[in-house]
């Protein structure tokens, strides 16, 4: 069972005289409707998964106004998707998340900014950037620049996110340049409101077809000899042209301030946290009126060379908040200056952090060293004081602690079908020897941290098999390659096990099929199990990934001749596969498919199900472990091999005992990893299974009480 949006979908429908309220993604999701898009594709992903997860659920709806929705295999096929826009005056938008994303779609992004467009494109980038991120530290605004597409950080405020979208579409029509759309994580969850406007059904759509297709013309085609002349429309029309629109509509903000021989340019994604610095300083309201003048790049590229310098021009200096690296921003502003001869002092990354995310605290930092040499008087005391405070609070802390606060690395859900066979994999490499592991993009990565540590190296997603190429040459010993099913399709079949395959590699590959891409939040992929398998399942509560048998099929199709599925929650049985798989004398590519549903989706089918069981008053059973702390040795080599976060440890009730005891506490979903643990590792027999019955039957009653007698007598005796 899915998780269910129709809230959010009843609010795409709202129209003149509505008044919106949500999140930043789902008022984007509902300004792609507005200015109608004719088509929306992309691949899911934090923050942006809600646009496409949304609208792939609001199918029934988007098929009425003719918009044609399409979850794609990945990033470079949703890329691939804006090619209609080419020819034909098609509104389409795709949205994946941030760098990584973009890195895979780059190849087709390139070959659609050579062409240009007719129709406005739109893509939707989910910047996941800051300590916050799940992803490495680099920006957007590189592909911008290079492919001389738009790229638009609005400010976060939902009636300018929503202006931006369509704008974005009329300003991508203007310049026949794609436009960027890049959503920091705050700006995505940001609340707020807007006044809604009817949705526009698109001019040709699923419900207005197209009777022929366009003429054959060479020149929309990113191919020599015509690309030399895409290059110079580029920089003769094209850019020129989205100056044009961005000026002629204002779409940068002039927020003019008393203090008018000082001005900061600004990203409009870093705003609302300016504002917030500013009002540090008494230099701004809570309505957001600043008493320096700030300009708001709410397009960041092109910049209007115009624009920035009537902004710079007579100051006496000017600041330039540009998140990340390198300064794409301040290098440019600071040529447009020299070159019209505005030697207006410029800085930027000289005064603020050269990376990382800018926080009020980092944005003070920076704002309070500029106001030091160019207008001290306007520094408030209770800045500096602020800053130190800060400094001295944290210092107190690790002083009176006498050592940093430990680690709390994120780890695996409870129950999670992968943790197994992690532990499968320590206690097979005491067999073998220590084993070089390709990690993956995925829930998988998790086990690079403790207990587990395993992963050498993760170069993309489904990317693991193709990056232990040039490692298992040179290995003693066979490398083994982690990936997921999400992973296997977004990537891993071609780049991985095609080119083993066809390069004859002694490879060891496991992919986790857990049914979903987890990772991401649990979307469906194509060896996602059938509803209909979930529903007859005559016991709901046990794994159906085995009803999909694509990625099996897939790989016997391609010629892997060496496979094997185990149940991941079996530790013996994966721990003699892994180490069969690294001692067999077959050379070649050896597969094992390790089954175990993804436990959130187990636990999203199971539990309503359950609760319907006991609201009819009948019987359900479920499994608990626990340990028994009398048997308990305490020397905690379980937790060691498990890393399961309902595994920890108490005080030991034997006073004669110092090492506290292992102890599972509530949150367990018996999954049953700490016994089988237990059993293959020959540790101590201190685990025990129970079932806990509702609602039992009389004679299961009758049979308690007999039990609980029995135990009381023998205790007295």
């Amino acid at each position: 069972m899915e998780i269910s949006f129709s809230k959010e979908i009843e609010s795409l429908k709202y129209g003149q005289g509505q008044t919106f309220h949500g999140e930043g993604i789902l008022a984007i999701t509902k300004a792609l409707l507005q200015s109608g898009v004719a088509y929306v594709g992309g691949y899911q992903g934090a923050p942006v998964s809600h646009l496409l997860d949304v609208m792939v659920q609001a199918k029934p709806y988007l098929d009425e106004l003719g918009v044609h929705v399409e979850a794609c295999a990945n990033e470079a096929s949703a890329a691939a998707m804006l090619g209609a826009s080419i020819h034909y005056p098609l509104r389409g938008a795709v949205t994946w998340k941030s760098i990584v994303g973009t890195n895979v779609a780059a190849d087709a992004l390139s070959n659609l900014s050579s062409p240009g467009v007719k129709g406005g494109v739109l893509i939707v980038v989910g910047e996941d950037y800051g300590e916050g991120a799940s992803v490495i530290q680099e920006r957007t605004h590189a592909y911008a620049l290079k492919s001389s597409m738009v790229l638009l950080d609005p400010r976060p405020d939902l009636q300018r996110m929503v202006d931006m979208v369509e704008h974005g579409f009329a300003l991508s029509e203007a310049s026949n340049m794609p436009a960027i759309l890049e959503l920091r994580i705050r700006a995505c969850h940001v609340r707020g409101s807007f006044a809604a406007r009817d949705n526009q059904p698109p001019k040709i759509s699923t419900r207005r077809l197209l009777e022929d297709p366009a003429a054959f013309d060479y020149n929309r085609l990113a191919h020599p000899p015509v690309t030399f002349r895409h290059e110079k429309l580029k920089g003769e029309q094209r850019i020129p042209a989205a100056r044009d629109y961005i000026r002629q509509h204002q779409l940068n903000e002039l927020f003019a301030g008393k203090h008018s021989e000082l001005g900061i340019v600004v990203q409009g994604g870093l705003y609302n946290t300016l504002i917030r610095t500013l009002q540090q300083f008494g230099l701004a309201d809570a309505f957001g009126n600043s008493d320096i003048p700030l300009l708001v790049l709410n397009v960041t590229c092109p910049l209007v060379p115009d624009e920035l310098g009537q902004f710079c021009l007579g100051k006496r200096a000017v600041l330039v908040m540009e998140e990340g690296q390198p300064e794409y921003i301040e290098q440019e502003l600071a040529t447009l200056l020299r070159r019209a001869d505005i030697q207006t002092p410029l800085h930027g990354k000289d005064m603020l952090l050269q990376a990382g995310e800018y926080s009020a605290e980092v944005m003070a930092t920076g704002l309070e060293k500029f106001l030091r040499q160019y207008r001290s008087e306007l520094l408030s005391p209770s800045v500096p004081a602020w800053l130190d405070g800060n400094r001295e609070r944290r210092s107190a802390i690790a002083a009176e602690l006498g050592q940093a606060l430990p680690a709390r690395p994120p780890g695996m859900c409870i129950g999670c079908p992968e943790r197994p066979v992690f532990a499968a994999l320590k206690l097979a490499q005491q067999q073998v020897g220590q084993v070089h592991v390709a990690g993956d993009i995925g829930c998988h990565a998790l086990a690079t941290f403790e207990p587990f540590s395993f992963g050498h190296s993760i170069l993309g997603y489904g990317m693991s098999l193709a990056s232990r190429a040039g490692v298992s040459p040179v290995m003693n010993r066979r490398v083994l390659s982690v990936m997921g099913d999400g992973g296997f399709w977004h990537n891993g079949l071609l780049t991985g096990v095609q080119s083993a395959l066809f390069n004859g590699d002694d490879a060891v590959l496991l992919i986790f099929k857990n049914g979903y891409t987890s990772a991401t939040g649990t979307q469906d992929i194509i060896s996602t199990p059938a509803e209909a398998d979930k529903d007859k399942a005559p016991d709901k509560r046990k794994s159906v990934v085995h009803t999909n048998q694509t990625i099996e099929r897939t790989l016997k199709g391609l010629g892997v001749k060496w496979l094997r599925t185990v149940t991941t929650y079996e530790v013996e049985k994966v721990r003699q596969t892994l180490v069969e798989a690294m001692t067999s004398d077959f050379n070649g590519l050896k597969v094992i498919v390790a089954e175990g549903e993804c436990q959130l989706e187990r636990q999203r089918r199971i539990k309503p199900w359950l609760a319907s069981l006991l609201k009819r008053g009948l019987r359900v059973e479920r499994v608990k472990y626990g340990v028994d702390e009398d048997v308990c040795t305490g020397d905690h080599a379980c937790i060691r091999l498990s890393g399961c976060p309902t595994l920890t440890l108490k005080d030991n009730p034997d006073p004669l005992k110092v090492d506290p005891v292992a102890t599972v506490i509530d949150g367990c979903v018996g999954c049953g990893l700490c016994g089988a643990n237990a059993h293959a590792a020959t540790l101590c027999p201190s685990f025990y299974r129970a079932e806990v019955v509702q609602n039992p039957k009389w004679h299961e009653r009758l049979l308690s009480e007999l039990r609980q007698r029995l135990i009381k007598r023998m205790q007295l005796a």
